[in-house]
């Protein structure tokens, strides 16, 4: 299975994203975008690739402790930028560090569970992928420029997320990947040993 970890933000927030989505629609070239919904709409925090079926329990039970030790946090949509000419997204404002804590936790139970990652060095940024850009004519700039006072409501993040990939058919034109979560807990503070 495909898997990650991550943090889904709520309904409120997905509507007030959806709401700032649909005036970047409205600039131009937007139509040469290949945009995602909200539905596929989430804050990754660690990307775990292909998992072995044997090793996902294990995976599981790992995930369920580090949630258990983390504190819910406040967290809200905020602001935008882009990935080169590749990416447009949106980030987020709030107790970054409790998130950059829950990604660390997720990174290190998957390594506790076995599971083979990538060492990646850089910082873990927040943030929700909305287009990507396959166009090399098309310039992203003005797309993060208009997301820059973005800020939508604050709510509480209470929970940590496993989430399952599946790619979109090879060959269907305008399809995007589907994602489905598998299962998820509830961030409840230290529990004492």
């Amino acid at each position: 299975m495909r898997l990650f970890a991550a943090v889904l933000p709520p309904a409120p927030a997905l509507r007030e994203l959806a709401a700032e989505v649909a005036l970047l629609k409205e600039l131009p070239a937007a139509d040469r975008l290949r945009w995602t919904g909200p539905d596929g709409w989430h804050f990754t925090l660690a990307f775990y690739g292909e998992v072995p079926d044997d090793t996902v329990p294990e995976l599981q039970e790992r995930l369920a402790r580090a949630a258990r030790r983390r504190d819910p946090y406040e967290l809200w949509l905020s602001g935008g930028g882009r990935f080169s000419d590749r990416v447009v997204w949106a980030g987020a404002d709030g107790d970054r560090p409790a998130m950059r804590r829950l990604a660390d936790a997720a990174t290190a139970a998957a390594r506790r569970a076995g599971v083979a990652m990538a060492d990646e060095h850089r910082p873990y940024t927040p943030h929700l992928t909305l287009a990507r850009n396959r166009v090399p004519s098309v310039r992203l700039a003005p797309y993060a420029t208009a997301l820059k006072d973005f800020t939508g409501s604050p709510w509480t993040v209470g929970s940590l997320s496993l989430m399952r990939s599946h790619l979109p058919r090879p060959g269907a034109a305008g399809s995007h990947p589907r994602y489905e979560e598998i299962a998820s807990w509830p961030l409840a503070g230290r529990v004492p040993s």
